[in-house]
């Protein structure tokens, strides 16, 4: 026959691995969480820089004009 002590001892040892496993697998999703909106963060930064060059570049490659007595010149450069 299993004393009192001994079935205390085994109880405590399974509350403590059980929840040393759900704690485990709780920092698993947490620091994968983390790791899944560093990434976005990251790639709504990079689609933003991007979006600002694209513009820059289409602005400076477009022709550029002058107004001249009231007609437009084409000034390249």
């Amino acid at each position: 026959m299993v004393g009192k002590f001994e079935r205390n001892k085994d109880t405590i040892q399974e509350l403590t691995e059980s929840t040393a496993a759900h704690v485990g697998r709780i920092a698993v999703i947490i620091a994968t969480a983390v790791v899944d909106v560093t990434r976005e963060i990251g790639d709504l930064i990079t689609d933003g820089i991007e979006m600002r060059e694209a513009s820059r570049r289409a602005q400076n490659d477009g022709p550029h004009f002058q107004v001249i007595d009231g007609d437009f010149e084409e000034r390249r450069g």
